[in-house]
This record gives C-alpha cells, structure tokens and sequence, in this order.
C-alpha cells in the first residue's frame, strides 16, 4: 500500500475549500432516476492516450453493466478547456450530462458552489471505497464532510520527457538528469545548438504546466503550496526567479507552440524535432504507442530543483444535479472505481491507479518511478489541472501567461497580473 501521508501537508485553503452553498446530497433530490439505457459521459479525453485510456474504460463498463449503453460526450481541447465551457453552458441551462470529467481538488469548488454536483459519499460506503483509496486521498476530496468525486487515476504533471538519440547528438548525457533548472537551462542551449527546438511546448495551458514545473521545482513544495492560501505571496522574489527562469524556457520553445495542443507538441519529440517536453505522464502512453523504448528511445525526469516532488493531479467523475439517468451515472461511478477499471484505465491512459489494491506489478517502469515517487516525495497541487486553483482563478492566470507569451514579454507586468489574480482568489 501506498504511503500518501504527505496529502495532509496540503491545507483546506490550497484546495480552495471555504464556505459552500446548500446542496443536496447522495443523489436524493435533484438527479434524475430511470433515464433508460443511455449514460452520457461527459469528458475531453477525445484524442490520443487519453482517448485509448477511454476506450479501455468504456469495454470494462460494457462488461459490468451490460444494461447501459455508454454515450460518448467528449468534446476536444487539451485539459478541457472547451468541454469546461460548453459543460458550464449545459450545468447553466439545466441540460446536465449524465456524469462529467473534472479534476480533483480546488477545480470542484466552482461546481460545488453553485449546487451543480451530487454529494456521493453514500456511493464511497456502497462501492467500499474509503478502504480502497488512501486515507489521504479521501481526506483531500472531503469537503465539509461531504464528497463530490470519484477519482479515476492520479497524474504527474511535472516531468521532463526527453528524445535520447537528439540529446546524444546534442553531446547531452541522456542518462543523467540535471541537478538543477540552470543545469537544465544549459542542456537547452546545447540542444539548441545542434539544430533542433530544444523544448517541444504547445498552447496556454501546456505553457502554464510549464511554469507550474518551475515554481515547484525553484520555491520547493511548503513555498509552492503557499502560493493558493496567502503564506507566499506572489510578488516574492522567488518567484520573479521563477518567471525569469520561465521566460529562458520559453526562449528555447517552438515558434508554432500557440497553435498546438499537447500531443502535437509531444509528437515532436516523438520524430526526433524536439529534445525535450515538459509534460503531464499522460504522455508515457503516447510514447508506447509510438512504440518507442524506455531507456533507448526516450527518457524523463522530474524537473529538478530543491527538493523531490510529484505535482498532483486526478481526474473524477461527478453525479451532476438533474442527471438524466442518474443510475446509469452510477454504474459509471462503479465501473471506473473498481480493480478492473482502475486497472484498464491507467494501463491506457499512463497514470497511476488511486486504489491501493490495485496489482501495481502490472505497470512499466515509467508508472513504478510515478508510483514510488507518489509514496515517497513531497506532494505539490497542479495549477493547470485543477488541483489548486479554482476555475476563475486559473483563467485569469492562463490570461497573463497568454499575454506575456504571445508578445509582451514585459516580467514585471506578468507579476503584476498574477498578483492581482492571487488577491481576488487566494484565502
């Protein structure tokens, strides 16, 4: 079994847990009953590892809960971006999916607030989830007593991955990770010189998990996670290190990043264009479909910095107010938190399971070093996945970034931004 005690290091104000809104709970009032067979689930996994992890998904559904037909709602955009939006106009219009994707975490609030999602936590005792699930991890989802989501999977968002025929032709070791993000600036640069884009990013939000990477990696976890309560401030002067550092990367990207999403991005790296992406592991899967070997091919490392740290984040699954088919939305709920969906699931997606029971023996060696760094390493919430800020919160700093990325390049402006972004939604 896993050791997640670290979980607990995270505050309830990181998580951006305040005070909520009335909602009903355990799906008595408000959700719909006997909606037929069809059970919409409302996802972006549309395309790539994501869609494979999906699709695996969806076989084991069919296999437990033969009576349901699942219904394909994914809407495409890389960390949900559009389906997030299209998903608020639906919530807002009383026209709900039968259950939809979120992250785990602050993400959740905004739905929470606004009495949009079920409280399952009857479905924890019915499914004996709080055994199969650490402790910690429950304790993260539990709001006020109450919980809103089952988690599918647990993501790691700060990993450099990395191209090993380019590096050794760049004169790189590609065995040895650098010991700091100046060591990692300076193999940029070498990379460079051997005419390749020395790191594959794509849009905005690809962006923001690069400079998530970065804050993690130069302010170290306790400072980090400080940054979503008010013990940090955003106008320290580690973080204008970090922006600085952030502002180099950038330097080294290519020029075509705003028009990609991640797997593009990543498929760079994958035909050899690239030496280096600093992506969330569900690229370990694109890696595997391209039939690329761990070691020979490709390697990856977490960004480094100060300490060691996993940057969390999990997708799960809802019981929105007003499902249609509110029993279909359970079966779901069942199927995705059982041995044999978490196992199928994360074998596809890349992530790792966040049952405890899950056979971990099952999983290559990229998923044992997310696996034993989960155990091990400090734990740091993701920015661009949801796990610590709020919707509100992360458009406004997706905004900046775009901003400073795009054109203006002007640092100082930047800070400025996201310090007025922290004051409006940090506790």
């Amino acid at each position: 079994m896993l050791d997640r005690r670290r979980f607990l290091a995270l505050s309830s104000a990181a998580l951006g847990v305040g005070a909520l809104a009335a909602c009903s709970s355990g799906g008595d009032s408000g959700s719909g009953g006997d909606g037929g067979t069809d059970v919409e689930v409302f996802t972006w996994w549309a395309a790539g590892s994501e869609k494979a992890g999906l699709d695996a998904l969806v076989k084991v559904f069919g296999e437990q809960h033969s009576d349901f037909t699942f219904v394909n709602g994914a809407v495409a955009g890389g960390a949900g971006s559009a389906a997030k939006d299209m998903l608020q106009s639906r919530l807002q219009a009383s026209d709900p999916p039968d259950t939809f994707q979120a992250h785990a975490g602050a993400e959740l609030q905004d739905y929470i607030d606004a009495a949009q999602i079920e409280d399952v936590s009857d479905l924890y005792d019915e499914y004996k989830l709080t055994d199969a699930f650490p402790k910690d991890l429950v304790d993260r989802l539990t709001v006020d007593g109450k919980i809103y989501s089952i988690p599918s999977n647990i993501h790691r968002s700060n990993v450099v991955w990395a191209n090993a025929k380019v590096l050794e032709k760049a004169g790189i070791d590609a065995k040895k990770a650098p010991g700091s993000v100046d060591d990692f600036l300076a193999d940029l640069e070498k990379a460079k010189g051997a005419g390749v884009t020395a790191l594959s990013v794509g849009t905005t939000w690809c962006q923001v998990n690069l400079l998530e990477a970065i804050l993690m990696s130069e302010l170290g976890s306790e400072k980090y996670n400080g940054l979503f309560d008010g013990k940090t401030t955003w106008d320290d002067a580690a973080v204008t290190s970090s922006l600085e550092a952030f502002q180099k990367m950038m330097g080294y990207t290519n020029t075509d990043r705003d028009s990609l999403d991640w797997p593009d991005a990543t498929q760079q790296l994958i035909d050899g264009k690239a030496a280096y992406n600093v992506m969330g592991d569900w690229a370990e899967a694109a890696f595997q479909q391209a039939k690329l070997k761990d070691g020979e091919d490709y390697t990856y490392f977490p960004l480094p910095g100060k300490e060691k740290i996993f940057g969390f984040l999990a997708d799960s699954f809802t019981l929105p107010v007003g499902a249609p088919n509110a029993d279909g939305a359970k079966a779901w709920l069942d199927t995705l938190s059982s041995k044999d969906g978490q196992l199928a699931f994360n074998l596809a997606k890349g992530s790792i399971p966040a049952r405890t029971d899950v056979d971990e023996s099952q999983f290559g060696t990229y998923s044992q070093t997310a696996l034993k760094s989960f155990a091990e390493d400090a734990i740091s919430p993701s920015i661009a996945h949801g796990a610590a800020v709020p919707v509100a919160w992360l458009n406004d700093l997706s905004d900046a970034t775009s901003q400073f990325t795009t054109g203006a390049s002007d640092l100082a402006a930047y800070q400025k931004a996201l310090v007025a972004a922290a004051h409006k939604y940090a506790s």
